[in-house]
């Protein structure tokens, strides 16, 4: 069914490959969060661009910025300026030191920050987690940006930003489009004019399964990634369906988001995908 003009495959685009796969650089806790102690922004830019070199160096295709240290994540209306001040230098800094195209992701669901910070940091990207429709997130009910953000973006005069929206994304409840089938909600997502769907598993690290990620891919013209869960064991099944993967927890040191990158895990992962 279309439902859309048909339109590039911004995966190709932007990356020239036909298989994607894009590291997620976890950032420290930025200024205003929970967890900031105080560190200076100098050590804030210097680990995000040692976590990009490190990913970089294992062959990653590609990356996003994220402002994951932030948690508790703040709702998109109380995602304050200096969120958007940090990231956009950091962002910034990280492009300057790796020669991939760089995106980001604002934690919770802050497409309009972001798209702020892409254009002014010359990134190629960002990722929306709850793009059309609405769910219960860890931060109480978040509603679908894409009207506001689409606007924005327009008068920025960065149309030339996609747009990577995920469908079904984890840490929430569905409940409230419980009676919209994953094919409908996928549709949904490619009327409102994203560029990329996402699928993901239920948490960070979580695998997406495989029949969801094949019903979501069925149900659009528009290149899929999946967005949680991949692993060196799983990623040859994860690409059979998808386009592409975006990973970060199972190339850290111990496994989890809060440790360095190791690059002999990008490594090792890189070399099972230039299997395909």
């Amino acid at each position: 069914m279309t439902i859309f003009r048909k339109k590039e495959n911004a995966l190709q685009t932007i990356f020239k490959k036909k298989k994607v796969v894009i590291g997620v650089i976890h950032s420290l806790p930025l200024p205003g969060s929970p967890q900031y102690q105080g560190e200076s922004l100098e050590k804030i830019y210097a680990f995000a661009v040692a976590e990009a070199q490190r990913y970089a160096k294992g062959g990653v295709h590609g990356l996003i910025v994220e402002n994951h240290g932030d948690i508790p994540f703040s709702k998109p209306e109380d995602i304050g300026h200096e969120t958007s001040a940090v990231m956009a230098v950091m962002t910034e800094r990280v492009r300057q030191r790796v020669k991939v195209p760089v995106g980001i992701n604002v934690l919770a669901n802050g497409a309009l920050p972001a798209l702020a910070i892409a254009q002014a940091s010359n990134a190629a990207f960002i990722r929306v987690n709850q793009w059309a429709n609405a769910y219960v997130a860890n931060e109480g009910i978040i509603e679908g940006p894409a009207a506001k953000a689409t606007r924005y973006r327009s008068w920025l005069r960065a149309n030339h930003l996609r747009i990577f929206a995920d469908v079904h994304v984890k840490h929430g409840s569905h409940a409230i489009v419980a009676d919209r089938t994953l094919a409908e909600l996928t549709r949904d997502t490619e009327f409102f004019d994203a560029d990329v769907v996402i699928a993901t598993g239920q948490r960070t690290g979580d695998a997406a399964a495989l029949h969801e990620a094949r019903g979501i891919k069925e149900a659009t013209q528009l290149p899929l990634l999946i967005g949680s869960g991949v692993t060196e064991e799983n990623v040859i099944d994860l690409l059979q369906i998808a386009d592409g993967v975006i990973v970060a927890s199972s190339l850290k040191e111990k496994g989890v988001w809060w440790t360095p990158v190791s690059t002999t895990k990008v490594k090792r992962l890189m070399n099972v995908v230039a299997k395909l």
